[in-house]
């Protein structure tokens, strides 16, 4: 049997191609936060991560070009080795001290954050759990440990129970959750999980990838709970709202320290450039300068969520600027997108396996640059595609 027999016979995403409306790997001329150019043509952007519009603050911008001039463009070895610059160290730092942890970590990419640090806490004897909407990267560090994978519905405490009360008492515990869920918008429910975990001596790991900047005054999910130190490891992003590439973990010393000596995508990976980490130190420093940054894209948030239901799109439990329009089909999802698309509006339309079949959705979100112009343009284009394609 010819290894390469299964690529062959992939044939999903040419069907879509074939009926012009395959949305993927759309190679973009320009960027500039709120719009973007494809082709010529200019669109609203509502399927960034940019959440704080600083991928083009001057001072982060800055930043990273001072850093390049000073270091050049690579550090060409991983942290273990010769690729640590103080630099990393002074990231490191203010991060802990961002979301109010003794230590932190950072890693090259987010993923590779989950991988290594969820691989390298769940050895054999180990239980890792998993809410069934966490993100891919949570899974695949999962997958990556020796120990065995429990699921619980979204959010079901009483069945986080019931999973809990099944684990044999001298095994280890984790839970792992989302912050902000990146498809629905919608929070973990850290008030009801923490007191669980604590019931059964599990530990929790909160990936706060879309929380940070966006949630708790943008110090993330646990912050919005006022639960800082009841959460264990806090992980996120810099790819989002800290406008630059990375990962981080960050929890007690001791925990920060086994994790940096074991994590093998940490320890078999370059570290991220002089530029990026430049980058997420000054975007640190303007969400603390610029805190009506974080008020005004939940502002925006708000008024979206408010605006869709109106007009009687399903838009599910979004509490923050992540806003999905529920389709509930496949190929309705992708005309719906190129709908939009032909009317200046780019959003992200996400379809099963990447979510289970009915909710199928286009998935928005928002920046706090987003104009109030920009705004009522995407909302009046969502009520226009959504008559002519009978969605509402």
């Amino acid at each position: 049997m010819d290894i390469f027999k299964k690529c062959r016979e992939y044939t999903d995403a040419k069907e879509v191609m074939e009926k012009g409306i395959y949305p993927y790997f759309l190679p973009l001329a320009e960027n500039e936060g709120t719009e973007v150019v494809y082709n010529g043509k200019r669109m609203i952007m509502c399927g960034s991560n940019n959440y704080l519009g600083l991928t083009t603050h001057p001072k982060v911008k800055e930043a990273a070009i001072k850093a390049v001039e000073r270091f050049g463009t690579s550090c060409t070895g991983s942290r273990f080795l010769n690729g640590t610059l103080e630099l990393h160290e002074q990231v490191e730092k203010e991060i802990a001290d961002f979301v109010g942890k003794e230590e932190a970590l950072i890693f090259s990419t987010g993923m590779q954050t989950n991988l290594g640090t969820i691989s390298a806490l769940i050895s054999r004897d180990d239980v890792v759990i998993l809410d069934k909407e966490d993100h891919a990267s949570i899974v695949d560090g999962a997958r990556l440990g020796y120990g065995k994978i429990e699921r619980f519905p979204h959010n079901d405490i009483e069945h986080l129970e019931r999973v809990l009360k099944s684990i044999p008492e001298d095994r280890g515990r984790l839970i792992v959750v989302d912050g902000v869920f990146s498809m629905g918008g919608d929070l973990a429910d850290l008030p009801h999980l923490i007191p669980m975990a604590r019931k059964y001596d599990a530990r929790v790991m909160v990936d706060d990838a879309h929380g940070m900047g966006v949630v708790g005054g943008g110090r993330g999910t646990a912050r919005e709970f006022g639960m800082d130190n009841d959460v264990d490891l806090i992980m996120s992003t810099f790819s989002k709202s800290f406008a630059s590439l990375g990962g981080f973990i960050a929890g007690n010393s001791d925990i920060i320290h086994y994790i940096k000596h074991t994590a093998r995508s940490l320890i078999f990976s370059a570290s991220i450039p002089a530029s990026n980490a430049a980058a997420v130190l000054a975007a640190i420093q303007v969400i603390r300068d610029e805190p009506e940054r974080v008020t005004r894209v939940n502002i925006i948030g708000e008024t979206i969520r408010t605006e869709l239901r109106a007009m009687g799109f399903n838009i599910g439990n979004s509490v923050t600027p992540i806003v999905p329009v529920i389709i509930g089909d496949d190929e309705l999802t992708f005309r719906s997108w190129k709908a939009l698309f032909e009317n200046g509006v780019f959003v992200n339309p996400v379809v099963s396996p990447a979510v289970s079949a009915g909710q199928q959705l286009l998935r928005t979100s928002y920046m706090a640059t987003h104009t109030d112009e920009q705004i009522d343009k995407v909302l009046s284009v969502f009520q226009k595609v959504g008559k002519e394609l009978a969605i509402i």
